[in-house]
Protein backbone atom coordinates (compact mmCIF):
# COMPACT_ATOMS: atom_id res chain seq x y z
CA UNK A 1 0.00 0.00 0.00
CA UNK A 2 1.51 3.36 -1.17
CA UNK A 3 1.22 5.18 1.95
CA UNK A 4 1.20 9.01 2.35
CA UNK A 5 1.04 11.15 5.72
CA UNK A 6 0.63 14.91 5.53
CA UNK A 7 1.72 16.88 8.89
CA UNK A 8 4.77 15.29 10.73
CA UNK A 9 3.64 16.49 14.14
CA UNK A 10 2.89 14.82 16.99
CA UNK A 11 0.51 12.56 15.01
CA UNK A 12 1.75 12.33 11.83
CA UNK A 13 5.02 11.84 13.20
CA UNK A 14 4.30 8.82 15.07
CA UNK A 15 1.89 7.02 13.18
CA UNK A 16 3.48 7.92 10.10
CA UNK A 17 6.87 6.62 11.89
CA UNK A 18 5.38 3.02 12.97
CA UNK A 19 3.98 2.32 9.47
CA UNK A 20 7.61 3.16 8.26
CA UNK A 21 9.12 1.05 10.94
CA UNK A 22 7.05 -1.56 10.08
CA UNK A 23 8.31 -1.76 6.52
CA UNK A 24 5.66 0.27 4.97
CA UNK A 25 5.79 2.34 2.09
CA UNK A 26 5.57 5.59 3.64
CA UNK A 27 6.11 9.23 2.15
CA UNK A 28 5.46 12.30 4.24
CA UNK A 29 4.81 15.71 3.22
CA UNK A 30 7.09 18.15 5.03
CA UNK A 31 7.97 21.76 5.17
CA UNK A 32 11.04 23.91 5.94
CA UNK A 33 13.03 22.89 8.66
CA UNK A 34 10.97 18.96 9.19
CA UNK A 35 11.47 18.41 5.42
CA UNK A 36 15.22 18.93 5.77
CA UNK A 37 15.65 17.24 9.08
CA UNK A 38 13.97 14.34 7.44
CA UNK A 39 15.59 14.04 4.33
CA UNK A 40 18.84 14.14 6.07
CA UNK A 41 19.14 12.73 9.18
CA UNK A 42 15.60 10.52 8.85
CA UNK A 43 12.71 10.75 11.80
CA UNK A 44 13.44 10.74 15.34
CA UNK A 45 10.39 8.99 17.63
CA UNK A 46 10.99 9.24 21.19
CA UNK A 47 8.50 7.11 23.24
CA UNK A 48 7.33 5.81 26.06
CA UNK A 49 7.06 2.61 24.43
CA UNK A 50 11.02 2.78 23.02
CA UNK A 51 12.41 5.27 20.80
CA UNK A 52 12.89 4.30 17.53
CA UNK A 53 14.65 6.00 14.31
CA UNK A 54 13.12 5.76 10.67
CA UNK A 55 14.03 6.74 6.97
CA UNK A 56 10.93 7.15 4.75
CA UNK A 57 10.94 9.51 1.88
CA UNK A 58 9.64 12.70 2.13
CA UNK A 59 8.88 15.57 -0.61
CA UNK A 60 7.75 19.49 0.33
CA UNK A 61 5.02 19.44 -2.01
CA UNK A 62 1.60 17.51 -2.27
CA UNK A 63 1.47 17.64 -6.48
CA UNK A 64 4.57 14.76 -6.41
CA UNK A 65 2.36 12.32 -4.79
CA UNK A 66 1.06 9.51 -7.56
CA UNK A 67 -1.42 7.26 -6.98
CA UNK A 68 -1.85 6.79 -3.40
CA UNK A 69 -3.72 4.37 -1.57
CA UNK A 70 -3.91 5.61 1.79
CA UNK A 71 -3.21 9.44 3.11
CA UNK A 72 -3.41 9.78 6.84
CA UNK A 73 -4.06 13.69 7.28
CA UNK A 74 -1.97 14.70 10.85
CA UNK A 75 -2.88 18.57 9.93
CA UNK A 76 -4.58 20.99 12.31
CA UNK A 77 -8.25 20.83 12.08
CA UNK A 78 -8.58 24.15 10.80
CA UNK A 79 -5.95 23.60 7.60
CA UNK A 80 -8.21 20.40 6.55
CA UNK A 81 -9.96 22.56 4.01
CA UNK A 82 -7.03 23.75 2.20
CA UNK A 83 -5.15 20.93 1.99
CA UNK A 84 -8.28 18.87 0.62
CA UNK A 85 -8.33 21.11 -2.23
CA UNK A 86 -4.12 20.51 -2.86
CA UNK A 87 -5.33 17.26 -2.82
CA UNK A 88 -8.01 16.63 -5.32
CA UNK A 89 -5.50 16.69 -8.46
CA UNK A 90 -3.61 13.72 -6.81
CA UNK A 91 -5.98 11.14 -5.47
CA UNK A 92 -7.50 8.29 -7.48
CA UNK A 93 -10.89 6.52 -6.92
CA UNK A 94 -9.31 3.81 -4.80
CA UNK A 95 -7.60 6.54 -2.39
CA UNK A 96 -8.58 6.51 1.19
CA UNK A 97 -8.17 9.74 3.07
CA UNK A 98 -8.30 9.36 6.92
CA UNK A 99 -8.85 12.48 8.87
CA UNK A 100 -6.84 11.83 12.63
CA UNK A 101 -6.61 15.34 14.11
CA UNK A 102 -8.87 16.76 16.82
CA UNK A 103 -12.37 18.06 16.06
CA UNK A 104 -16.07 17.02 15.45
CA UNK A 105 -16.60 17.52 11.77
CA UNK A 106 -13.23 16.95 10.12
CA UNK A 107 -15.16 14.57 8.01
CA UNK A 108 -17.74 16.89 7.10
CA UNK A 109 -15.24 19.03 5.88
CA UNK A 110 -13.59 16.99 3.60
CA UNK A 111 -16.77 15.75 2.28
CA UNK A 112 -17.36 19.38 1.47
CA UNK A 113 -14.50 19.14 -1.20
CA UNK A 114 -13.53 15.49 -2.18
CA UNK A 115 -15.63 12.83 -3.45
CA UNK A 116 -17.58 10.49 -0.45
CA UNK A 117 -15.82 7.18 -1.60
CA UNK A 118 -12.17 8.57 -0.97
CA UNK A 119 -13.26 9.97 2.55
CA UNK A 120 -13.05 7.77 5.90
CA UNK A 121 -13.75 8.83 9.55
CA UNK A 122 -11.35 8.41 12.32
CA UNK A 123 -9.23 9.59 15.07
CA UNK A 124 -6.18 9.09 17.40
CA UNK A 125 -5.41 8.83 21.22
CA UNK A 126 -2.14 10.17 22.03
CA UNK A 127 -0.26 12.74 23.84
CA UNK A 128 2.86 13.67 21.96
CA UNK A 129 4.67 16.87 20.47
CA UNK A 130 7.19 17.83 18.07
CA UNK A 131 10.39 18.34 20.21
CA UNK A 132 12.49 19.52 17.18
CA UNK A 133 12.51 19.72 13.61
CA UNK A 134 11.86 15.70 12.91
CA UNK A 135 11.91 14.97 16.24
CA UNK A 136 8.79 13.03 17.54
CA UNK A 137 7.97 12.53 21.51
CA UNK A 138 5.37 10.69 22.55
CA UNK A 139 5.18 10.85 26.34
CA UNK A 140 2.18 10.04 27.70
CA UNK A 141 -1.27 7.37 26.99
CA UNK A 142 -1.09 4.09 24.87
CA UNK A 143 -1.29 5.19 21.04
CA UNK A 144 -4.19 4.14 19.31
CA UNK A 145 -6.43 4.98 15.55
CA UNK A 146 -9.86 4.44 15.75
CA UNK A 147 -11.86 4.64 12.47
CA UNK A 148 -14.64 3.50 10.05
CA UNK A 149 -16.80 4.36 6.74
CA UNK A 150 -18.34 7.23 7.20
CA UNK A 151 -21.83 4.94 7.27
CA UNK A 152 -20.10 2.78 9.79
CA UNK A 153 -20.42 -0.40 7.15
CA UNK A 154 -17.06 -2.93 7.73
CA UNK A 155 -15.66 -2.62 4.28
CA UNK A 156 -12.86 -4.91 3.18
CA UNK A 157 -11.25 -2.00 3.28
CA UNK A 158 -11.31 -0.97 6.07
CA UNK A 159 -10.74 -4.34 6.92
CA UNK A 160 -7.67 -4.60 5.22
CA UNK A 161 -6.51 -1.05 7.09
CA UNK A 162 -7.00 -2.53 9.99
CA UNK A 163 -4.00 -5.43 9.09
CA UNK A 164 -1.56 -2.92 8.14
CA UNK A 165 -1.87 -1.19 11.43
CA UNK A 166 -1.94 -4.07 13.52
CA UNK A 167 0.74 -5.11 11.69
CA UNK A 168 2.83 -1.44 12.69
CA UNK A 169 2.48 -2.72 16.66
CA UNK A 170 0.00 0.05 17.09
CA UNK A 171 -3.52 -0.48 19.17
CA UNK A 172 -6.40 0.05 16.43
CA UNK A 173 -10.00 -0.70 16.04
CA UNK A 174 -12.97 -0.18 13.60
CA UNK A 175 -15.47 1.83 15.10
CA UNK A 176 -19.13 0.55 15.73
CA UNK A 177 -19.89 4.15 15.63
CA UNK A 178 -17.69 6.44 14.00
CA UNK A 179 -19.53 9.43 14.74
CA UNK A 180 -19.94 8.85 18.24
CA UNK A 181 -16.52 8.03 19.02
CA UNK A 182 -15.45 11.36 17.41
CA UNK A 183 -17.65 13.33 19.60
CA UNK A 184 -16.23 11.39 22.63
CA UNK A 185 -12.31 12.23 22.05
CA UNK A 186 -13.94 16.25 20.89
CA UNK A 187 -15.99 15.85 24.29
CA UNK A 188 -12.41 15.41 26.18
CA UNK A 189 -9.82 17.57 24.16
CA UNK A 190 -12.48 20.55 24.11
CA UNK A 191 -13.16 20.26 27.89
CA UNK A 192 -9.73 20.45 28.93
CA UNK A 193 -7.99 22.37 25.85
CA UNK A 194 -9.58 26.19 26.73
CA UNK A 195 -9.64 25.72 29.90
CA UNK A 196 -6.06 24.81 30.15
CA UNK A 197 -5.20 27.63 27.57
CA UNK A 198 -6.71 30.57 30.10
CA UNK A 199 -5.83 29.30 33.63
CA UNK A 200 -2.64 28.52 31.74
CA UNK A 201 -1.91 25.32 34.02
CA UNK A 202 -1.08 21.53 33.45
CA UNK A 203 -3.54 18.84 34.14
CA UNK A 204 -2.75 18.05 38.08
CA UNK A 205 -3.55 21.75 39.11
CA UNK A 206 -6.80 21.65 36.71
CA UNK A 207 -8.32 18.66 38.34
CA UNK A 208 -7.37 19.53 42.32
CA UNK A 209 -8.94 23.14 42.19
CA UNK A 210 -12.86 22.70 42.33
CA UNK A 211 -14.32 25.43 40.95
CA UNK A 212 -12.05 24.76 38.16
CA UNK A 213 -13.97 20.88 37.60
CA UNK A 214 -16.68 22.51 37.61
CA UNK A 215 -16.02 25.06 34.99
CA UNK A 216 -14.70 21.94 32.71
CA UNK A 217 -17.81 20.00 33.88
CA UNK A 218 -20.10 23.28 32.61
CA UNK A 219 -18.51 22.91 29.59
CA UNK A 220 -18.78 19.03 28.45
CA UNK A 221 -22.32 19.52 29.62
CA UNK A 222 -22.54 22.39 27.12
CA UNK A 223 -21.12 20.15 24.60
CA UNK A 224 -23.24 17.24 25.37
CA UNK A 225 -26.04 19.36 24.65
CA UNK A 226 -25.24 20.49 21.21
CA UNK A 227 -24.23 16.58 20.65
CA UNK A 228 -27.25 15.58 21.30
CA UNK A 229 -29.43 18.53 19.15
CA UNK A 230 -26.63 16.97 15.93
CA UNK A 231 -28.07 13.00 17.16
CA UNK A 232 -24.94 12.04 18.52
CA UNK A 233 -25.64 9.90 21.73
CA UNK A 234 -23.16 11.66 24.20
CA UNK A 235 -24.46 11.32 28.03
CA UNK A 236 -23.28 12.28 31.42
CA UNK A 237 -21.60 9.13 31.36
CA UNK A 238 -19.36 10.04 28.73
CA UNK A 239 -18.72 13.33 31.10
CA UNK A 240 -17.33 11.55 34.08
CA UNK A 241 -15.30 9.14 31.59
CA UNK A 242 -13.76 12.34 30.65
CA UNK A 243 -12.74 13.80 33.58
CA UNK A 244 -11.78 10.07 34.79
CA UNK A 245 -8.78 10.02 32.55
CA UNK A 246 -7.94 13.83 33.46
CA UNK A 247 -7.53 12.30 36.22
CA UNK A 248 -5.51 9.48 35.24
CA UNK A 249 -2.97 11.20 33.34
CA UNK A 250 0.48 12.48 34.07
CA UNK A 251 0.25 15.83 36.38
CA UNK A 252 2.43 17.62 33.92
CA UNK A 253 0.30 16.61 31.32
CA UNK A 254 -1.00 19.62 29.27
CA UNK A 255 -3.72 20.22 25.81
CA UNK A 256 -2.04 20.48 22.08
CA UNK A 257 -4.47 23.47 21.39
CA UNK A 258 -3.34 24.78 25.12
CA UNK A 259 0.32 24.88 23.80
CA UNK A 260 -0.14 26.38 20.76
CA UNK A 261 -2.27 29.11 22.44
CA UNK A 262 0.54 29.30 24.83
CA UNK A 263 3.50 30.10 22.53
CA UNK A 264 1.81 32.59 20.23
CA UNK A 265 0.93 30.00 17.15
CA UNK A 266 -2.11 29.33 15.43
CA UNK A 267 -4.43 27.02 17.29
CA UNK A 268 -7.87 25.10 17.05
CA UNK A 269 -9.97 27.43 18.94
CA UNK A 270 -11.93 27.82 16.16
CA UNK A 271 -12.60 24.12 15.98
CA UNK A 272 -12.88 23.61 19.25
CA UNK A 273 -14.67 25.55 21.62
CA UNK A 274 -15.94 28.14 19.16
CA UNK A 275 -17.42 25.19 17.22
CA UNK A 276 -19.65 24.59 20.01
CA UNK A 277 -20.71 28.55 20.36
CA UNK A 278 -21.89 28.14 16.61
CA UNK A 279 -23.30 25.22 16.82
CA UNK A 280 -25.32 26.03 19.89
CA UNK A 281 -26.92 29.14 18.01
CA UNK A 282 -27.69 27.03 15.46
CA UNK A 283 -29.32 24.56 17.17
CA UNK A 284 -31.08 27.38 19.90
CA UNK A 285 -28.66 25.81 23.00
CA UNK A 286 -26.88 28.18 25.43
CA UNK A 287 -23.48 27.59 25.69
CA UNK A 288 -22.42 30.27 28.45
CA UNK A 289 -19.27 28.37 29.61
CA UNK A 290 -18.20 27.77 26.07
CA UNK A 291 -18.73 31.84 24.98
CA UNK A 292 -16.42 33.08 27.53
CA UNK A 293 -13.74 30.55 26.93
CA UNK A 294 -13.80 31.29 23.06
CA UNK A 295 -14.07 35.04 23.51
CA UNK A 296 -11.41 35.39 25.97
CA UNK A 297 -8.97 33.35 24.02
CA UNK A 298 -10.09 34.89 20.45
CA UNK A 299 -7.92 37.97 20.81
CA UNK A 300 -4.84 35.86 21.61
CA UNK A 301 -5.82 33.84 18.05
CA UNK A 302 -6.37 36.78 16.18
CA UNK A 303 -2.65 37.86 17.48
CA UNK A 304 -1.62 34.84 16.73
CA UNK A 305 -2.68 34.48 12.67
CA UNK A 306 -1.84 37.81 11.80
Amino acid sequence: MNIVVIGVGGVGGYFGGKLSQAGCDVTFVARGKTFEAIKTNGLQVKSILGNFHVFPKVINNISKIKNPDLIILGVKSWQIQEVAKSMKSIITSNTMVLPLQNGADNADRLLSILPKENVLAGLCKIVSKIEGPGIINHFAFEPEIVFGEYNNDKTERVLALQSIFNNAGFKTSISEDIHLDIWKKFLFITTISGVGAITRSVFGVMRADENIRQIMYQTASEIVAVANAKGVKLSNHHIEMVLKVVDNLAYDTTASMQRDIMEGRPSELENFNGYIVKQGRTHHIATPVNTFTYHCLLAQEKVARN
